[in-house]
This record gives C-alpha cells, sequence and structure tokens, in this order.
C-alpha cells in the first residue's frame, strides 16, 4: 500500500520502528521514540493526537503521555491547528540542536554540584581530586558543545540556508 507522495507504507512503518528501536537502545523510553520516529518521517514534520493514534496503533493515553515527554525534553513542540481545538505535534528541523543546547543547562547545574562537592571533599583528598577531574571534564564538554553548535549553525545555513522545515 502507498501513501499520497507513492512511498510503501509497510517500508515508512518498518523504518519507524527500526529508528525507535535504536533511540530505545540509547536510552530513550519506548512509546516517546516510536512517536518521535513517526514524527520526523511524516513530510510536515507534525501530526495530531489521531494520526499517531492510527499510524503507531496506540492510545491516545500513550500519545498523550510520550507526546508529554518529548516536549518535556525540547524535542517537539504543541501547535493549535487554526480554527480547531485539535492540537498538532510538531518535530523541526533543528529538534537535534535544541535537545542538545537544553542539556548544557543540565551540565552548567553539574558543574555547580561538582564544585560545591570538591569544596566539601577538599581538592587535596582522592574524592576531591575525582570530583576535581569530573568538574573539569564537564566544563570541557560545555565548552565543545558551545563551539560546536556554532559551527553547526554555519554548516547548516551553507547546505540548507535558513529555511525551517
Amino acid at each position: 500500500m502507498t501513501d499520497e507522495a507513492g512511498r510503501d507504507q509497510e517500508a515508512v512503518s518498518k523504518f519507524v520502528e527500526s529508528f525507535a528501536a535504536q533511540l530505545v537502545e540509547a536510552g530513550m523510553q519506548r512509546m516517546p521514540a516510536r512517536i518521535f520516529a513517526a514524527l520526523l518521517s511524516s513530510d510536515e514534520g507534525a501530526m495530531t493526537s489521531a494520526e499517531l493514534g492510527e499510524q503507531l496503533r496506540i492510545s491516545p493515553a500513550a500519545v498523550s503521555g510520550g507526546v508529554r515527554y518529548l516536549a518535556q525534553q525540547h524535542m517537539v513542540s504543541r501547535e493549535r491547528e487554526p480554527g480547531s481545538r485539535r492540537e498538532r505535534y510538531r518535530v523541526h528541523s533543528n529538534q537535534w540542536y535544541e535537545a542538545l543546547t537544553n542539556r548544557e543547562a543540565v551540565i552548567k547545574r553539574w558543574e555547580g554540584a561538582l564544585r560545591e562537592g570538591v569544596g566539601s571533599l577538599g581538592a587535596d583528598t582522592p574524592a576531591g581530586r575525582r570530583m576535581a577531574e569530573t568538574l573539569a571534564f564537564f566544563e570541557f564538554v560545555d565548552d565543545e558543545i558551545a563551539a560546536m553548535m556554532e559551527r553547526w549553525r554555519v554548516h547548516r545555513e551553507e547546505l540548507f540556508g535558513g529555511a525551517e522545515s
């Protein structure tokens, strides 16, 4: 069976499940992974709860829970259909950028906690040195992520222009 774009629906479904399985293996919850893969593979990058439920053969409650998780991770956004009370869930072309950028805030919090740990444990103790090394690692990662994200913005612009897909 093919869709309006001439794609084999079974092949699309297999891709969604395969990519979702990769996301699950990387640590994402199963239902959000399936929803994310379905949104990512849709031409519009957006679907309603009913569309997601039908495509993935899941309940409205499963869609709601999965979308809530993805929204908290800044991987999807909710939008209202004009003139309707229905919500559409959208994945943006820069979802990886957004998700990684939001990890920076977590890393900053960890850095603060680790600094406190070094102070509490004493920088000259084995535990304090281990804590200081962990802090140095996260400071390094934080700097590298910021530089990498800037390089990505330039690279993306060169490849795709400013258009959001």
